[in-house]
């Protein structure tokens, strides 16, 4: 796709190495769930986290004894609370085997050790049998994927028929052809680590192309946009930033990211959303 905002030189192993030192940084800022939250109105940003699983969920009817694959688990916080709450068979894969070991942890600490597995591996090599899930589901992990098409069509393979496809993905914007748009969304790209960041329109070609029926897309920029200002508040606040120094000047480089994202959403330069699909 010619209008896919794509960077050059972002390796598997520094999309690795970002989590795997991150980790610690996300949980300090943010808590367990490493992924934006999703407001009503004055909600806290743990609620506010909560909530952006528990919409996803409901939109891809997560139900009991649904087996789910979570791509790009990170601390395995959406993994539990699709465990406890939705009584699913959860299996979690991230590429940081830092991140495998906490999120088994956490399973373990929270009652949900027999309802999950986690697994350290690339969502882009890793094989399933066949019709081996009820879901795919994947939160802002789609971003550091390579080759995003095959992904789906690898994920519609995973699913019975039935099975449902729900993500959540930093795309994007639709007006972000102009140079300055393209540059905002090409620095989001290098501070994040993300090889390719493509429009909603990329996505649900891929996802349609694959054999799957969109059943939702949605747009959440606005409710979500709390995350980064909170974010860059607790940075501020907190110190972290000297901490982040000792540790790797690229955490430095994400720790100060926050301002580019707020300004990504704020000009239309990326959008934030989700796409639910289903396999007929």
């Amino acid at each position: 796709d010619p209008d896919m905002m794509a960077v050059d030189g972002i390796k598997k192993s520094s999309i690795r190495s970002h989590y795997q030192l991150g980790t610690l940084f996300y949980r300090l800022l943010w808590g367990p769930h490493i992924h934006h939250g999703l407001w009503n109105g004055e909600e806290s940003a743990s609620t506010a986290q909560c909530q952006l699983t528990d919409t996803l969920a409901d939109l891809g009817e997560i139900r009991a004894g649904d087996k789910v694959l979570d791509v790009g688990c990170g601390m395995g916080g959406s993994s539990i609370r699709l465990a406890l709450r939705r009584k699913g068979e959860v299996t979690g894969i991230t590429l940081s085997p830092i991140q495998r070991h906490w999120a088994a942890a956490s399973a373990a600490f929270r009652g949900a050790r027999s309802h999950t597995e986690f697994i350290a591996t690339d969502a882009e090599t890793v094989q399933f049998d066949p019709e081996t899930f009820d879901v795919v589901w994947s939160v802002e992990c789609t971003e550091h994927l390579f080759d995003k098409a095959g992904f789906f069509r690898r994920a519609f393979e995973w699913l019975r028929p039935g099975g449902r496809l729900a993500i959540a993905v930093w795309f994007q914007g639709d007006n972000a052809t102009d140079d300055a748009r393209r540059q905002i969304v090409e620095e989001v790209c290098t501070r994040f680590v993300c090889p390719s960041i493509a429009t909603r329109q990329d996505y649900t070609d891929w996802i349609q192309s694959s054999g799957f029926r969109v059943t939702h897309s949605v747009d959440w920029t606005q409710r979500v946009l709390k995350t980064w200002e909170i974010c860059k508040r607790r940075v501020e606040r907190s110190g972290v930033r000297q901490l982040a120094r000792f540790v790797d000047r690229e955490q430095v480089a994400f720790l100060d990211g926050f301002d580019v994202l707020l300004d990504a959403y704020r000009t239309g330069a990326m959008q934030y959303g989700a796409i639910v699909a289903k396999k007929e």
